[in-house]
This record gives C-alpha cells, structure tokens and sequence, in this order.
C-alpha cells in the first residue's frame, strides 16, 4: 500500500472544503485529518495533530494566511503549506514562496492540479507550475533592476555549488545527499547556511540567486 499523505484544510469557505475532501477522498493516498476555519484555529489544533501537508487560504477572518503562513513555518517547518486564493498576483506569489510557501494554487484549479501539488510537495518540497514560475521570473527581474536585497560577492564553494544546483533541479534533500555522498543532516545544514550567506529567506529566494548569478539557466 501507497504511504498516505495527511492533509489539513484551512478555509472560511465551507462548501470549497468540502469540495476539496470529497475530491481529494477520492485518492487512496491522501486523508483529510481536519479543517479549521482560520488560522488561529489551524495553529491551535497543529499543537495536537500535525499534518504533512496543509492547504491554506490567504484571505480568511481572525487571522488570514499571510500571518499564518510565518508562524507554520517557525513551528513546524517540516509541514509543507499550499497557499490558496483568489488571485494570481505574481508580486502576491512571490511574497508567499519568500515567506516559506511550498506551493500557490488560485481557488479555481481543478481537484487533479490541487492532488499533483500535495503529492509534489510531500516528496519534493515543492511544486512549480506556470502561475509560480512566472512569479518568481518577475521577482528576479525586479531584483536585476536594483531592488533586490541579497547579498554581493557572495563566495560559494564547490560543493555549495552543487547542493544549490541540485535544489535548483527539485532533487529531494536524500537525493542530494545520496549524489554528493553526504548525509541528509549535512544536506540541510548547507542549505541553512547558503541562505544565510545569501541573505535568500526561502528555497524559492535562493533558486532566484542562482538564476540571477547565472549558476543556473534561467
């Protein structure tokens, strides 16, 4: 049997939850393990239950994803976190996978992209599709036009190199670590200290350094 992905459902919009769990209920390897109306809600109930994946609307009452979104990622940094909206505003996009979102998915995408994007980021971190990467193209650009804030002459070492290289392809932290014979501990130590060197605050912002510095094709 499949290893089955737990999933919670944070949104003020009833009828879309239940929409999502009667879809997603349909895969035998996802299970919705609770919903929660608010963020408040969400982080109150992630105390006693955790699970692996969380779909997570940005505009909600009491307190919406954006505030949310932070402080997921503070406490419990292993859950991955799809935002849901809306709009597809890229500078909105951008925001989110800088502050830690794994994925963005607008409300009307259909139930087969919403199971691909919490398949892709259990297993890979994240998910890129046209709606991300047109955000974060524009970001870079935005970032070659003098706004951006990383950090200049930056020295990476070789196998530095490698690990952003990799992360850049979407290889899983035991991938990476399996390719440069390091351990997966060693992997993510590398990667917290590239995005400090960096002065990146997500994966998202140091794939955007690597494009910008030409480590990567863009």
């Amino acid at each position: 049997m499949e290893n089955v992905i737990n999933v919670a459902i944070t949104d003020d919009h009833v009828l879309f939850r239940q929409g999502v769990k009667t879809a997603m209920g349909m895969k035998k390897d996802i299970k919705i393990i609770f919903e929660a109306d608010n963020g408040m809600q969400l982080l109150n109930t992630l105390k006693h239950t955790q699970p692996d994946v969380i779909l997570l609307d940005v505009s909600m009452p009491v307190m919406g994803g954006i505030e949310t979104l932070p402080e997921v990622k503070k406490l419990y940094p292993h859950i991955k976190v799809i935002m849901l909206t809306m709009h597809d505003e890229s500078t909105m996009v951008a925001k989110l996978m800088e502050l830690g979102a794994n994925s963005y998915l607008t409300k009307n995408s259909d139930s087969e992209l919403i199971y691909e994007a919490i398949k892709t980021c259990h297993e890979q971190e994240y998910f890129f599709h046209a709606l991300t990467n047109k955000a974060l193209i524009d970001e870079l650009k935005m970032k070659r036009n003098g706004e951006g804030a990383y950090a200049q002459d930056v020295k990476l070492n070789d196998k530095e190199v490698m690990v952003l290289k990799l992360m850049c392809e979407e290889k899983s932290t035991k991938e990476i670590a399996d390719i440069v014979d390091l351990s997966p501990r060693t992997v993510e130590a590398i990667r917290d200290k590239l995005k400090t060197k960096i002065g990146a605050r997500s994966t998202a912002g140091l794939i955007l350094y690597a494009v910008k510095n030409n480590i990567i094709d863009g």
